[in-house]
């Protein structure tokens, strides 16, 4: 897991403490050996080591202490690391600020705050069974290389990584916050397509048609005699006469009878939800007569030591 400096991590990381602790001095006992020069911290935030100028014992080099090894006091403006001494110090690797640390090089840091182990800055092994003694995720051949790191957890060493409220004073407070947000679900679909139906149409189209009609009617001459040499007749006359009518002309034509427009259109509504939430509130319980400071909220909830 990849460790990052703090003012890296969150260049506003004051906000999350009373006081800005880089800088404090670093004790052991009544001893002061160096200062706090940074913090380390995981992918999540979470505090892992305190990188701490050992300018008293050995000039010039920073080391890590674990966060679980150190005892913060904000009035003093100091860190103890009340169990370290001068030989771990020097068996510590010195922290390079321009290089990552690796999982090599946390190992070796374990190895040398680790109780009973044989020889600082190592981790026995137990050959005979190839294991690492219990609670420890990896083990460090001689040289300091780690042998396996890939399923190493912090929580595995709580006497280096755990905090308390003791040696961390400040006491996080915590609450419930209702958080709303929304999704897109589908409901349903709309397909819109055609199909043919057919029906019977019936239209009426008036037609003409033309007849001939012979008619024979008498004459107001008729029985009159005529001049013979005036009459002409002749064989085989004929009368004609081209007679005509309508036809029906009857048939089909396409034709666009409406448009169809498909779109969706955004229906607005507000939900409305409640839940009970629970907060943690702080209980000073004081036994004589004690002058306690409380001073007001400033963000409890979110602060880390």
């Amino acid at each position: 897991m990849p460790l990052y400096k703090i003012k890296d991590f969150d260049p506003d990381y004051r906000k999350h403490f009373d006081q800005d602790f880089l800088g404090f001095d670093l004790y052991s006992g009544n001893d002061k050996i160096g200062s706090v020069d940074n913090l380390l911290v995981d992918e999540t935030g979470n505090f892992r080591y305190f990188v701490i100028n050992t300018g008293v014992w050995v000039f010039g080099k920073k080391v890590l202490l674990p966060i679980g090894r150190a005892r913060i006091s904000y009035q003093d403006h100091r860190i103890y690391a009340d169990n370290l001494n001068r030989s771990q110090i020097e068996n510590l690797p010195e922290y390079d600020e321009s290089a990552t640390v690796d999982a090599s090089h946390e190992e070796k840091v374990r190895g040398v705050y680790r109780p009973g182990n044989a020889a600082p800055g190592n981790v026995p092994v137990d050959t005979a069974a190839g294991n690492a003694p219990r609670g420890r995720a990896a083990t460090a051949a001689p040289g300091g290389a780690a042998s396996s790191q890939s399923d190493y957890a912090y929580d595995r060493d709580p006497d280096l990584y755990g905090m308390n409220d003791r040696d961390h004073q400040n006491l996080r407070l915590y609450e419930e916050r209702l958080i709303a947000n929304k999704a897109r679900q589908k409901t349903g679909e709309v397909s819109v397509g055609k199909h043919v139906e057919t029906e019977t149409a019936r239209v009426s189209v008036p037609v003409e048609k033309e007849r001939v009609v012979v008619e024979r009617t008498p004459g107001a001459d008729i029985g009159t005699p005529v001049d013979a040499s005036a009459t002409d007749f002749r064989e085989g006359e004929v009368a004609r006469m081209e007679v005509y009518e309508e036809v029906p002309d009857i048939h089909k034509e396409t034709i666009v009878r409406e448009n169809v427009e498909i779109r969706k259109e955004i229906d607005r509504d507000t939900v409305e939800a409640e839940d009970q939430l629970r907060r943690e509130e702080l209980n000073l319980d004081t036994q004589g007569r004690p002058v306690v400071d409380r001073r007001p909220d400033q963000g409890a909830a979110n602060k880390r030591i």
